[in-house]
């Protein structure tokens, strides 16, 4: 009877044999049990069961709550001690998928009883009938109904997934009730969490393949023991992510790797049990690393299997691509990538499909865009990373720039890859056709709805820098893409993050779609931006004794939380040309004269300028008038004041103020509201624009500018 009653607590609890023994692998406590709690914890009330049953519970789930190494030895001894082997202290039995068919008929013959039913049998009973297997919905119901028989103890919330399923809810609970994690640690946990709702309810594998997948089960299992997860090194955490993903792409994209297989006339057991251990080996070594403090030497070694698929003659952006150069550095930006990144793993449907992310230049857009895109590859993500330049505008990288896209997500993702080759194979110019709509319609949207559901985590496009695209008529086609109520309906795990300078085209086309989040970097507190800086700027001068905190953090001050100038002024100050030593320079920084620290930003302010503002005559005098007021008052003042005292002006034209601010947004804040105070990017733009030499056809002169003031405020004052 007492055995009949430990069978049927091992079915309750999901601790039954289950086809994972069937399958080849070792039974064992741990290995693919749901994770029940520490009983231990839960005190002996009045009118809860006998001392004794309870004591046998705590033992079983405290067996069970053992790290899966550890619960693995620990069932691999006691089989060991029963047939009189010698067990090695310190040995760590592993259960792995690599077993032969005559072991697999062994374990399926014997599955040996647990230490609480041997401790159970007082003399011997009859052997009971074979019960039916519970299926995963009456074991969910009768353990609610067992549990509720411990006065005051709640039911275990979400066995009713059974215990296949179990790790992978905990470990999503687990996940969802952490706080302050880093954010390239948040990108890989969005990977583990979107991996772990796919196979919560998986079933129905190959036998190999559900060895893999209880693989990937302990790796749960591990993760959500003594909070392991927010102990792990970052970049731990990422490899596991990473191992994890490519683990997952085999299991789902299973089947049509069998049928690619055997067209080549491969092995399918052969060449599964290959790229199963593999798996396997990888994932067991990243969690052994981890316990042993040294996964960051691991090398993840990549096993997706792509078809060679016809892909030849396919246009492709050469060097348009990822630069992690150009990440942020460690420790700065960390609450604008921790947003961007909650943005990537947000599980709403109805999440907007586009991020803009746009500032003034030099404030940081671009390394923000290669950090997120850094942190997606790292991790196992699908993505792509496409990056314009002013200097490669000869290229014409936006004919290129969906084909690039589709090309990449097809590198890294074989469900897209076949369905991206049947699309080129009923049509091969769209290999090569410039047109930005065909690329967008067949090399992309057509080829995502059909892999719908069979991609691993989020698809995240990263797009940097379309300003610098050329003129607004090169992005015309790729806004009217990202503006269109189809790309709203993107599936819910595809995001674009797109950078860029508030240009006006960019601005008026964007700002106006539901579906964009648009998020300014000219918001970002000033005081945030200069703790960024002054860790950028220390560790940029680290090398040279001459610069100590004070010079460090005037530099910071002097940057007016801009990026660009402080990179500029760091490489100003380092000894990289002769004439002049590191105290000097960084004296010419902080107090410039003509030149040298002064024109720091002087490149910049021209090439911008150069972009935005045509040289002709009616234009330039539009510019220099509207530019007079602004730097000649002695406080800022807001666009509404500005427009009022140009009304007012002595000049014959009232009507250049807006049709020049409009497009200044690059170098001038606060023009977007009328109420906004108009500042420049940085403050050396207004010495740039009084100095002829340094400004040329854009040089600004005082003039009569103090008649005109007081002329416009005496009328503003009426």
């Amino acid at each position: 009877m007492a055995r009949m009653q430990s069978k049927k607590l091992r079915r309750l609890f999901g601790f039954a044999k289950t086809s994972n023994e069937a399958s080849g692998l070792a039974s064992s406590p741990g290995r693919s049990e749901a994770r029940a709690g520490n009983f231990a914890s839960i005190p002996e009330t009045p009118g809860m069961t006998s001392p004794g049953g309870l004591a046998r519970m705590r033992r079983f789930f405290d067996r069970s709550n053992q790290g899966p190494s550890t619960a693995i030895a620990t069932g691999v001894a006691d089989t060991q001690a029963r047939e009189g082997t010698q067990v090695v202290p310190g040995q760590v039995a592993v259960a792995t998928s690599a077993v032969g068919g005559a072991q697999e008929q062994q374990e399926q013959s014997h599955v040996a009883p647990t230490q609480n039913a041997e401790e159970s049998v007082a003399k011997p009973e009859p052997e009971p009938k074979p019960e039916p297997e519970p299926t995963p919905a009456s074991a969910g119901q009768d353990v609610d109904a067992a549990i509720k028989e411990f006065d005051g103890v709640d039911p275990i919330s979400g066995i009713a997934v059974g215990a296949v399923g179990a790790p992978f809810k905990v470990f999503n609970q687990v996940v969802s009730t952490l706080a302050d994690v880093h954010p390239y640690a948040k990108a890989a946990l969005g990977v583990l969490t979107f991996t772990s709702q796919r196979f919560m309810d998986q079933a129905n594998l190959d036998k190999a393949v559900s060895d893999l997948l209880d693989t990937m089960r302990n790796v749960y299992e591990w993760l959500i023991q003594e909070d392991r997860i927010r102990n792990l090194d970052k970049d731990a955490l990422a490899k596991i992510a990473w191992a994890i993903s490519d683990s997952a792409h085999f299991v789902i994209n299973y089947s049509t790797t069998k049928s690619f297989w055997t067209r080549t006339g491969k092995h399918i057991f052969s060449e599964t049990r290959t790229v199963v251990d593999d798996h396997a080996k990888t994932l067991e070594n990243l969690m052994q690393q981890c316990r042993d403090r040294a996964a960051r030497n691991v090398q993840v070694n990549t096993y997706r299997i792509l078809e060679d698929l016809n892909f030849e003659g396919m246009a492709y952006a050469g060097g348009a691509g990822l630069n992690t150069t150009k990440k942020c550095l460690e420790g700065t930006r960390t609450e604008i990538l921790q947003r961007i990144v909650d943005w990537i793993n947000d599980p709403d449907v109805e999440v907007p499909r586009i991020m803009w992310l746009h500032g003034q230049a030099g404030r940081g857009k671009s390394a923000i865009a290669h950090t997120i895109a850094s942190w997606v590859k790292d991790v196992g993500g699908l993505g792509s990373c496409f990056c314009f330049a002013r200097d490669r505008q000869n290229e014409h990288r936006e004919e290129k720039i969906l084909i690039t896209i589709a090309r990449d997500l097809a590198g890294r993702d074989q469900s897209f890859r076949r369905a991206l080759a049947d699309a080129l194979s009923k049509d091969h110019t769209l290999k090569t056709t410039s047109d930005v709509v065909q690329q967008w319609q067949r090399l992309i949207m057509e080829p995502l709805s059909r892999v719908n559901g069979a991609i691993v985590g989020n698809v995240v496009v990263v797009i940097d820098a379309l300003d610098e695209s050329g003129s607004d008529a090169s992005r015309k086609h790729i806004l009217s893409l990202l503006r269109s109520p189809e790309t709203a309906q993107l599936p819910s795990n595809f995001r674009i993050l797109l950078t860029s300078r508030p240009l006006a085209d960019i601005k008026r086309v964007l700002s106006a779609a539901e579906h964009v989040i648009a998020l300014s970097l000219d918001n970002i507190p000033i005081l945030s931006a200069e703790r960024d800086i002054q860790l950028y700027v220390s560790t940029e001068l680290s090398p040279y004794p001459e610069i100590g905190p004070a010079e460090v953090q005037s530099i910071s001050q002097k940057s007016d939380g801009l990026f660009e100038w402080a990179r500029l002024a760091c490489r100003f100050i380092e000894p990289n040309r002769p004439g002049r030593t590191i105290p000097e320079r960084c004296e010419e920084v902080m107090f410039p004269h003509s030149g040298g620290g002064a024109s720091l930003l002087d490149v910049m302010y021209r090439t911008i300028l150069e972009d935005i503002m045509p040289q002709d005559e009616i234009t330039l005098a539009r510019f220099r008038s509207v530019m007079q007021l602004i730097m000649l008052t002695s406080v800022p003042l807001r666009l509404d004041a500005i427009h009022e005292m140009q009304s007012h002006s002595l000049e014959e034209d009232h009507l250049g103020i807006m049709v020049i601010l409009e497009f200044m947004a690059p170098l001038l804040s606060g023009i977007a509201d009328r109420c906004s105070v108009i500042r420049p990017l940085h403050a050396s733009f207004y010495d740039f624009l009084a100095d002829r030499k340094r400004s040329g056809v854009y040089y600004v002169a005082e003039s009569n500018v103090h008649r005109l003031l007081a002329f416009a405020s005496l009328h503003t004052l009426q």
